[in-house]
């Protein structure tokens, strides 16, 4: 494969949403990253709010445990604020990028031998294929992982292109 081949892609932001935001990955409260840290954060509130009840059935050596659970309620609430704050922003940037998706003229990958580029409206991002670390090929998309990250869906080539590219990246990228 000496030649250099050229797949354009349709950018339909469905397409990518549909990949992108699966399995409630744009939930700030119950993504993958966040639910069980949501979870644990209303077990804790309900905990405390149970003991704060109950608090004039504790004697006064055991009114620290609502002390201690208010501490851990914190903790949980800290953790979550993080994990929601990092959920947003990649949901941000998820968005900014399907945007400006929508807007391009032109989104092709041109690939040989040596180099893979990726081509959105003349702004193109070219690296060798020993760049890429890893790589995911499933029935909906392709991905990529290395220097630049990429993720293509299937939904977005023909069926000959989606073979093409799925063989091209299995004969160059080593893992």
């Amino acid at each position: 494969m000496n030649e250099e081949k050229t797949i354009i892609l349709q950018a339909a932001r469905t397409d990518f949403e549909e990949i992108y935001f699966n399995e409630n990955q744009g939930s700030l409260l119950f993504s993958p990253m966040t639910k069980g840290k949501t979870i644990m954060t209303i077990i804790t509130a309900i905990t405390l709010f149970t003991t704060f009840l109950l608090k004039e059935n504790l004697s006064e050596e055991n009114v620290g445990i609502l002390y201690f659970l208010s501490f851990i309620f914190l903790l949980c609430a800290i953790f979550l604020s993080v994990s929601v704050n990092r959920v947003s922003r990649w949901k941000k940037q998820v968005n900014n990028y399907l945007s400006s998706l929508e807007d391009c003229n032109v989104y092709e990958i041109r690939f040989d031998h040596h180099f893979f580029t990726v081509n959105i409206d003349n702004e193109k991002e070219t690296s060798e294929w020993t760049d890429f670390e890893t790589f995911d090929i499933n029935e909906k998309f392709i991905s990529l992982e290395g220097k630049y990250s990429y993720m293509f869906p299937k939904k977005a080539m023909n069926e000959k292109a989606f073979v093409l590219l799925e063989k091209t990246i299995k004969d160059n990228i080593k893992i």
